[in-house]
């Protein structure tokens, strides 16, 4: 099968891993795969490759390159693309990627699958023009694609135009599930709870910061870690000053390890207003961390299997989070077993070959491979 697929970038960020790793399983079974990044200051990938993936970033095809590109002259490039290595799929990631899409391949035959990353309800990241756009667009994909069946829901009632949408997941990437479990891992003897994300107010680092300093006293071996960049840095070490633990909250920055980093710790908490899909929880898990996630919108709750494999609490309820966490730090055999049985469950439900299976039940439902089902 031959897969067109178009990202915004290939730069560090979750979109964009998923993609590179999606490329490249497809290209290790036997499919061709074009990838193309459409941001214009795109001409690498950040995630590595597999040689057989055709990159070609759109700024390549563009007869020249002035300062403002119109999106008239980015269709066109798009159905260069498209008409050259003739597709027997499209699939498309990011809205506004698939907004352009969408406008350029209007008219043609192939199957196009439009893929949004976050939670296009709660998310802030589409502006009111882009929303409209999408609303008057997404009915002409062959399927619309979410992560999560929180997001699908939320969707489907404010867009019902568009009709049963798919649910397909991150998958874990290949090189985190080779590595050695977090429990393998040699630590300090001081136990460490960590958090990662950008230092931005919907992640509530603040109400981790004041629950952690309610547990303290009671945990005096305990430090909270909290890894990532952003505006709320100052505010927040100010919060860690308030409660008395300047010695033992650290804001690390961003780490370019992060999969090492949890592996050094003995339990994860994540405790956002809201998710799009938090891969972070589950690389967390797929390490076997022991996990405690507040029940936000979206993920968190179907990622921790309705909290039988992480700890689940309800969102904006400190004491319930205060309580969770008390009973994980004071308890190293629930920590085991609770991220023994993280890793065993997310590494089968999330894993490669489950993800790209419900990769090819949409293919199937759209016609793309049912003669190679029927052969087999």
């Amino acid at each position: 099968m031959r897969i067109l697929f178009f990202v915004s970038s290939m730069n560090a960020g979750g979109a964009e891993r998923v993609a590179a790793s999606l490329a490249n399983a497809w290209v290790q079974r036997g499919d061709e795969v074009c990838l193309v990044p459409t941001h214009l200051q795109t001409d690498s990938s950040f995630y590595a490759l597999d040689s057989r993936v055709q990159f070609q970033p759109l700024k390549n095809h563009l007869s020249w390159f002035p300062p403002f590109i119109t999106p008239l002259r980015k269709w066109r490039a798009i159905k260069k693309i498209h008409d050259t290595f003739n597709p027997d799929v499209v699939i498309s990631f990011l809205t506004n990627v698939n907004v352009n899409v969408l406008m350029a391949l209007r008219g043609v035959s192939t199957p196009v699958i439009v893929c949004e990353r976050t939670n296009p309800v709660v998310s802030q990241s589409a502006d009111k023009k882009l929303q409209a756009l999408r609303s008057k667009l997404y009915p002409r994909a062959t399927r619309v694609v979410v992560q999560t069946q929180d997001a699908a829901q939320a969707f489907t009632q404010a867009e019902p135009q568009l009709g049963e949408l798919a649910v397909i997941p991150n998958p874990i990437p290949p090189a985190l599930a080779a590595l050695p479990l977090a429990a393998e891992v040699e630590k300090t003897d001081h136990p460490k709870l960590i958090a990662m994300g950008r230092l931005v107010p919907a992640k509530r680092f603040d109400q981790l910061i004041h629950v952690f300093g309610l547990l303290q006293d009671a945990f005096p071996e305990w430090s909270l870690h909290i890894y990532g960049e952003g505006p709320e840095r100052e505010r927040l070490e100010h919060c860690a000053e308030l409660v008395g633990g300047k010695d033992r909250i650290f804001l690390h920055g961003k780490t370019n390890e992060p999969w090492q980093v949890l592996a050094q710790a003995q339990l994860f908490v994540l405790t956002s207003a809201y998710e799009g899909f938090p891969n972070v929880l589950l690389e967390a898990m797929t390490l076997g961390l022991p996990c405690v996630t507040v029940d936000c919108p979206s993920g968190p709750k179907e990622i921790s299997n309705t909290g039988r494999d992480a700890v689940l609490v309800m969102l904006d309820n400190e004491q319930d989070l205060r309580r969770a966490l008390s009973e994980l730090m004071a308890d190293p055999r629930l920590r085991g077993a609770l991220g023994q049985r993280a890793a065993t469950s997310v590494r089968e439900r999330y894993g490669m070959p489950a993800v790209i299976e419900q990769w090819d039940t949409i293919f199937r439902q759209a016609g793309l491979i049912q003669l190679k089902q029927g052969e087999s």
